[in-house]
């Protein structure tokens, strides 16, 4: 529920109730379990521990979503020799404007 308060003659501002952060009746809320249902690995086994059962996917060469490792991204502008032909693109192109050359015309 909101309502107006008066902060001070002629000024308003809406109060809110402020609400208990979220807390778990848990007593360590953020750890997470190693247990989980029983899955089925690549050898046919099951497993009821997620390190086991990563541990096995690693042997097989198996890459978990969401574990692997991305390789950084790199720009195509950063190699030089593509910034010297854009370099050298963009004064061709100031060059012929500059002498009367205009794109579209005869």
């Amino acid at each position: 529920m909101t309502r107006l308060i008066e902060v001070e003659p002629g000024r308003w501002r809406v109060a809110r109730e402020t609400l208990p952060p979220a807390r778990s009746r848990l007593p360590r809320p953020y750890v997470i379990s190693d247990t989980m249902d029983a899955t089925e690995q690549v050898d046919g086994r099951f497993y009821t521990s997620k390190r086991a059962f990563r541990e096995v996917g690693r042997q097989h060469g198996l890459t978990e979503v969401g574990n692997e490792k991305v390789k950084p991204k790199v720009r195509a502008s950063s190699d030089p020799k593509v910034k010297r032909e854009r370099k050298q693109s963009i004064k061709t192109a100031l060059e012929k404007y500059k002498s009367g050359h205009r794109a579209g015309q005869n």
